[in-house]
């Protein structure tokens, strides 16, 4: 176990036989839009003083950019002072060109020319082989994730600090704020519902900075799942405040993935994401705004459903009567460029807004129409529904199918998102 070293005004204090180093403090800011440092501008300030004389491997994407735009690869391998040996494109692949549940595949990037391996939905032996394969001794980190359990960088991160651990590997994440805050909201995932969409047993709107989830799963998971935790520091984020939202922040804000364009997206996704799970809604994929517009053939679904939510008064939130034709699928190909009905997610309060509550609130209504129907997959016969591996249990499909409301769903989970919140805290850093 490596001990922990906070670095302070006052210098390095080490605090305890822990296995994490964190580098950097968190600062304070004006009122009104906060001047926010990541972990790769720490790195940039400290001209990679935490990687020199190491070969490096990288997991990132486009979102891997410093405030001025630059990407983490290309900076390190123009500087002289890193020796970057490969690079890892997680689902959507490392310079983003691909779909959902898509990659790039392995091959040599154009502009550094080193070898960027597929690395979407790598087991441990494969991240293990390919570690071993680039000859690279530490693996850094730089993704901005969105907040939700259901997205998938998270798990990339935590199947690759698994491998490194196991094959004794230095493990360096360059932290980035939350877009949507440091609250966490949702249900608990559930061991017997994990997937690629949830390995491990955290709440659907986690509230945590890639860092501190990383800190999370070494003390938390990896002593069980590879044996020991990793060796693992932490490069903080400057002046980020856990009330703070994206939109809050200077910070650039670069698409994720191909249907996160804005960081309202980032804002409504914990919620309407859950629409993935209804066979008969699309999410709106491929239009202009995705996860914010939501809606059903026009046949079946209609202007009713957006009435009644408004009626609801939820906080921080309207539904704007919306008529649109995806032209991206997903796993709904009978929604393909045609006519939808449904509502566009108008965020008024983003304070006061609650993604998951809202989104159960739209569950709840659009169950009412005849048409709904959850999307059952074939090649799962032991746990067909979607939605049951999206919110990690069967238990929100089931009470709303029973007539349940939004509150009495909400509710259900109060005392295991109060264990979760309680069990995160050791781990946060701001």
């Amino acid at each position: 176990m490596e001990r922990r070293t906070f670095l302070t005004g006052a210098g390095a204090v080490t605090v305890g036989a822990l296995a994490t180093t964190v580098t950097g403090s968190p600062g304070s800011a004006d009122p009104g839009i906060r001047r926010v440092e990541t972990g790769l501008d720490a790195l940039v300030r400290s001209d990679f003083a935490e990687l020199r004389g190491q070969r490096v491997g990288v997991i990132s994407n486009p979102t891997g950019v410093d405030s001025a735009y630059r990407h983490l690869v290309d900076l390190m391998h123009s500087s002289g002072q890193v020796d970057v040996v490969a690079a890892f494109g997680p689902e959507h692949g490392f310079r983003g060109s691909a779909q959902a549940g898509g990659s790039e595949g392995t091959g040599t990037d154009a502009r550094t020319g080193i070898t960027v391996y597929d690395a979407y939905g790598a087991s441990q032996a494969k991240w293990e082989a390919m570690f071993a394969q680039s000859g690279m001794d530490t693996v850094v980190f730089d993704i901005q994730d969105v907040g939700a359990r259901f997205y998938t960088y998270i798990w990339t991160m935590y199947t690759s600090m698994v491998a490194a651990a196991r094959v004794g590997k230095r493990y360096v994440v360059l932290d980035r704020p939350n877009p949507v805050g440091g609250r966490a909201y949702g249900p608990m995932m559930t061991a017997g519902y994990t997937s690629g969409v949830g390995l491990k047993e955290i709440v659907q709107q986690h509230g945590m900075t890639v860092g501190e989830l990383a800190r999370f799963f070494n003390a938390e998971f990896l002593p069980a799942e590879a044996g020991r935790p990793v060796e693992l520091e932490v490069v903080q984020c400057r002046h980020w405040k856990r009330d703070g939202l994206a939109a809050d922040t200077d910070l650039p804000w670069v698409m994720p993935s191909p249907n996160m364009p804005t960081t309202d997206t980032a804002l409504v996704y914990p919620g309407t994401c859950l629409f993935e799970g209804v066979a008969s809604i699309t999410e709106g994929r491929g239009t202009c705004r995705p996860f914010e517009l939501i809606g059903g053939l026009a046949t079946d679904f209609d202007y009713h459903w957006g009435d009644r939510l408004n009626a609801r008064n939820l906080p921080g939130v309207q539904f704007r009567e919306a008529y649109f034709a995806p032209t991206a699928a997903g796993q709904k190909p009978a929604l393909l460029n045609k006519p939808c009905a449904g509502v566009e997610v108008k965020i008024v309060d983003r304070g006061a807004y609650d993604p998951i509550r809202t989104g159960v609130a739209m569950l709840v209504e659009a169950r009412k129409y005849p048409a709904f129907a959850w999307r059952q997959d074939t090649w799962d016969t032991l746990r067909p529904y979607w939605i049951d591996k999206l919110t990690g249990s069967p238990r929100l499909r089931t009470m709303i199918d029973a007539g349940a409301d939004v509150a009495d769903v909400v509710g259900a989970w109060a005392d295991e998102l109060a264990a979760f919140d309680r069990q995160r805290q050791p781990y946060l850093l701001y």
